[in-house]
């Protein structure tokens, strides 16, 4: 995700650039020309403060076209602002790094949540959506696939040897 981060900031500098190289090389009067390159020189550091404060806010799930395709996520967190938002702190199927979302207030979608994850946390289990991004998901939101998904059985422990027992008595030949 930084990668991209990064290579976006880098394609708004080169848009910048080639701007600026258009401006200083117009025929127009160098007050134009000066004025076009002041703006461009403050274009950079607002576009770098402006990824990051994006950075810090929750995208809406509607939003999401890159990964779009993801087959299940595991939920992480849950926040309700009552009458305003829900807001999912997610871990997509086959990413380490949570991503942050918000979803538009409904009071099933909300309660249904809220109900799987407390049940979750006393089964020590997971909460799991399947297919987050489709269009379906979207149209009706109270039959979102959410499910909670039980802890991993623990391996078996191999049944003991037999116990040998010495006895003086016996005779092994």
């Amino acid at each position: 995700m930084e990668v991209l981060i990064v290579l976006l900031f880098a394609a708004l500098i080169g848009v910048a650039a080639v701007l600026a190289s258009i401006a200083i090389w117009a025929p127009r009067a160098t007050f134009v020309r000066t004025a076009a390159v002041v703006a461009t020189a403050f274009f950079v550091p607002l576009a770098y403060l402006a990824m990051n404060e994006l950075l810090s806010k929750p995208k809406p799930m509607t939003q999401e076209w890159a990964d779009r395709n993801v087959a299940e996520a595991t939920v992480l967190g849950v926040s309700l602002d009552e009458g305003k938002a829900i807001y999912l702190w997610l871990r997509l199927d086959g990413a380490l790094t949570p991503r942050y979302y918000v979803l538009p207030w409904q009071a099933n979608v909300a309660e249904r949540l809220q109900k799987l994850v407390e049940e979750a946390i006393e089964k020590g289990a997971t909460v799991r959506i399947m297919n987050p991004f489709t269009r379906q998901s979207f149209q009706d939101l109270g039959q979102l696939n959410i499910e909670i998904v039980p802890p991993p059985a623990l391996p078996r422990k191999p049944l003991p040897d037999v116990p040998q027992i010495f006895n003086p008595r016996e005779r092994s030949i």
